[in-house]
């Protein structure tokens, strides 16, 4: 079949094209909204702007086809292949993308709200710059991926791949990167309100100054990371292991840190009021001019910290452990 019997069978009313071959085809500007072209071969075909929305693509051979302006609105293409497809300015509303292989493909200034791209392979794929607000990516394979500037608010990561993912100014405010590895991520700077990171792997990652307002960080491993002037007020860090963490000035007002691993950190002014630090490992941190009004260190380990100039009025000391510890008057408790 060749494109002219496409377009014929498809105006006479015809939709159903399963396996059609059409490798290199031109289709540029066709109207074929609502098309089967599942298991189709449309290697290298030319498909600028043409009408593909509701359509059914599953499996398709799609690799290196040029889809610049297409309309792709709510298009099914389960298991296809469009290795360095050309997606340029597509649209791809609530397009199903789970499973595609689209290694190389470029996606600039292409519309990707509500998309599923679950267990998609996007490794190396340029979406600088792209919308991809409450986007399903969940154990997408991102790796080495351009997302510079990328808005990723709401978006599913959970499971995804991110090594060597490119990730200046990307937002990522409610966003679900539950369980990743981030092990040595820049992050410094960025919008992560609200972000859930429960479980993830953070070691010598950079967070400094970015703002984690109301964050979920339950049982993560943050050890040496760089939270330095971060905004984590009524953030959830509780069982987490920030031990060596750099945690001066960062704003941790009413967090819940219990239970946490804050040994060896430092936490020079920073400020902990109303914050829930009991039963949490404080040993050998340094708590320097930090502000402790109202926060609770019921049952915590403080052996060999410093409290140096900290304000501790009005917190709640009860069954913590003093040994070795620098008081805010210079005092040494036995």
């Amino acid at each position: 079949m060749n494109e002219y019997e496409l377009i014929k069978r498809y105006t006479a009313g015809e939709r159903d094209f399963k396996g059609a071959n059409l490798a290199e085809a031109n289709l540029i500007g066709a109207t074929l909204a609502s098309v089967n072209l599942s298991g189709a071969n449309l290697t290298e075909a030319s498909l600028a702007r043409t009408d593909l929305s509701r359509s059914s693509l599953l499996e398709t051979k799609l690799n290196g086809a040029f889809l610049y302006g297409a309309d792709m609105s709510f298009i099914k293409l389960k298991g296809s292949n469009l290795i360095e497809a050309d997606l340029t300015k597509a649209d791809l509303r609530g397009a199903q993308l789970a499973n595609v292989d689209l290694t190389g493909a470029k996606l600039s200034g292409a519309i990707l709200s509500w998309v599923s791209l679950y267990r998609a392979n996007l490794a190396g794929v340029n979406l600088c710059g792209a919308n991809l607000n409450s986007i399903n990516l969940r154990s997408a394979n991102l790796a080495g991926a351009n997302l510079n500037w990328a808005n990723l608010s709401g978006a599913r990561l959970s499971g995804a791949s991110l090594k060597g993912a490119q990730l200046n100014g990307v937002k990522l405010s409610r966003a679900f990167l539950n369980g990743l590895n981030l092990e040595g991520v820049n992050f410094s700077g960025l919008e992560m309100s609200e972000v859930k990171l429960n479980g993830a792997k953070l070691s010598g990652m950079n967070v400094a100054g970015a703002d984690l307002t109301g964050a979920q960080l339950r049982l993560v491993s943050f050890e040496n990371g760089n939270l330095k002037q971060a905004d984590l007020h009524q953030s959830i860090l509780k069982g987490g292991h920030f031990n060596g963490a750099n945690l001066m000035k960062t704003d941790l007002r009413e967090a819940d840190l219990r239970n946490a691993d804050l040994s060896g950190a430092n936490l020079n002014l920073a400020n902990l009021a109303g914050a829930d630090l009991s039963g949490a490992n404080l040993q050998g941190a340094y708590l320097w001019g930090a502000e402790l009004d109202g926060a609770n260190f019921e049952g915590a380990d403080l052996r060999g910290a410093s409290l140096r100039d900290a304000a501790i009025t009005g917190a709640n000391w009860r069954n913590a452990i003093f040994d070795g510890v620098l008081m805010p008057d210079g005092r040494l408790c036995a």
